[in-house]
């Protein structure tokens, strides 16, 4: 079965929007991943100031492949908006990944 990650990215009011058009901006980087199933970010409505990062891939071997290629990359400075000058800040002030297998499924009925 496959793996879910979740990053959790503790993000001050004054930073959501950095976050959310760094995340528009790179879209499509991890899509064409081997072994990547589903991407989504999650915006927080109420109670809380943790954007969800939520990513599934078919096995742990493909998460870590991304991990330490694309990614990586992407971090050093190779990612979008890298046009030879410093990096900008992170638009978060924390992060902590969980790691998930999923046991149950459920698609919507077609029709």
């Amino acid at each position: 079965m496959s793996i879910v990650k979740i990053n959790a990215l503790t993000v001050p009011a004054e930073q959501r929007e950095v976050l959310e058009q760094r995340f528009a901006a790179r879209a499509g980087s991890v899509e064409n991943s081997d072994g990547f199933e589903w991407f989504e970010l999650l915006k927080p409505l109420e109670g809380t100031d943790q954007y969800l990062v939520y990513t599934r891939w078919r096995d742990e071997a493909a998460f870590q492949a991304w991990m330490e290629g694309p990614m990586k990359a992407a971090h050093q400075g190779g990612g979008a908006g890298a046009g030879g000058g410093e990096r900008p800040a992170p638009a978060a002030s924390g992060s902590t990944l969980w790691s998930f297998e999923v046991v149950q499924q459920a698609a919507p009925k077609q029709g």
